[in-house]
């Protein structure tokens, strides 16, 4: 009794969530993979080659400002790298690309979306922006959805435990066995990814938690002060600087230009920092060159650790390049998951039709 009730709600679960789990799985796959994909896509603009000393950024802002006259420059990516190349954020013409050593500039990538951004926002949201974040709410529901699935799954496998396909077999017993196998190898992961997506969806409720959990409390950054009078800013160089300085051992990737009553963000990352965006901070006064503020991914609080760990794991970006491939492997598997639970489903219905409307014509002849 308990089992049937139990398949009916796998089932229920399944059709009504279905569609969405099958679009996050296509997208989680390919996000997996986002930096290297984009990289990819646009080799010219990312790499180029070494040698001799690097430009400054106030020589870069120089040959950028001269290709883009009345340009509000907004931001800075810079790399330790000796083949990456850097970028120039404009408020209006998107990223320049720039050779840091002859101050070539590779290419202009205008602020607008493309494939990956695309997808990004599929997995995100469906691509639905509107008042209360629907889209966000329906991904967040259907990766509570994928949790209860993968644990109901178990339950229903334990019994028959199958761990192969037989060869030969008719296609509603082929569909049974791959439902079954995939499941049982995908398990762990699939539990691992809707739950720290659970997590994600409901940050409101799960990043307090993180704090209560650990005693902390956020580090929230100052108001910078107000600019004295006639004051000149300092150079982004030197925000740069100032920052290397101010946490030793993490590299600088990003350096965002402040607005006349703000400070300079410079973004960080030290080498177990896998994640495209970095975890470490340093806010520096624009004016007076001091440090403001200091968020080091190494001493932060507990719960935003907890935080940073939660989503590096959903991205797999916690160990590099082969958790990145099981958690893109995984995302797959939630979507043939679905697509052979269904195609089992239809079988099975159509089955049991033809055996209801076999047992009518034998009772009416």
């Amino acid at each position: 009794m308990l089992r049937k009730l139990i398949l009916k709600v796998h089932l229920y679960i399944a059709m009504t969530a279905g569609a969405v789990i099958i679009l996050l799985g296509v997208t989680g796959s390919i996000m997996a993979f986002e930096p290297e994909i984009d990289r990819l896509l646009h080799w010219d603009y990312y790499y180029t080659s070494s040698g001799g000393p690097r430009l400054s950024l106030a020589d870069l802002t120089g040959i950028v400002t001269g290709a883009f006259p009345n340009e509000l420059i907004t931001a800075y990516t810079v790399s330790d790298s000796p083949n990456d190349a850097w970028q120039v954020w404009l408020e209006k013409s998107g990223r320049v690309y720039l050779n840091p050593y002859s101050g070539q500039i590779l290419g202009v990538r205008p602020d607008e979306p493309d494939f990956l951004s695309y997808v990004h926002q599929l997995h995100l949201r469906l691509l639905l922006r509107h008042s209360g974040d629907p889209g966000a709410v329906i991904v967040s529901c259907s990766s509570v959805a994928l949790f209860l699935l993968s644990l109901s799954g178990f339950y229903l496998w334990w019994p028959v435990k199958r761990f192969t396909i037989k060869r030969g077999s008719a296609a509603r017993r082929w569909w049974f066995d791959l439902h079954n196998a995939v499941g049982i190898f995908s398990l762990l992961f699939l539990v691992v990814l809707s739950g720290t997506g659970i997590l994600i969806g409901f940050e409101k409720i799960s990043v307090p938690m993180f704090y209560r959990i650990t005693g902390s409390s956020p580090a929230r950054p100052p108001k910078p002060p107000l600019p004295p009078a006639k004051s000149t800013p300092i150079s982004a160089d030197q925000a740069l600087a100032i920052a290397r300085a101010a946490i030793s051992g993490a590299a600088p990737f990003m350096v965002e230009v402040p607005e006349p009553t703000e400070a300079y963000i410079v973004r960080m990352r030290f080498p177990e920092d896998r994640t495209p965006g970095g975890r470490s901070r340093v806010m520096v006064d624009q004016y007076s060159g001091s440090v403001l503020f200091v968020e080091n991914s190494r001493t932060a609080p507990g719960g935003r650790r907890l935080t940073t760990i939660n989503r590096a794991i959903h991205t797999g970006d916690v160990f590099g390049l082969p958790s990145k491939f099981l958690m893109s492997v995984a995302s797959l598997t939630a979507a043939l998951q679905m697509v052979s639970g269904v195609s089992l489903w239809w079988k099975r219905s159509r089955q049991a039709s033809r055996q209801s409307s076999n047992t009518v014509t034998a009772a009416t002849s």
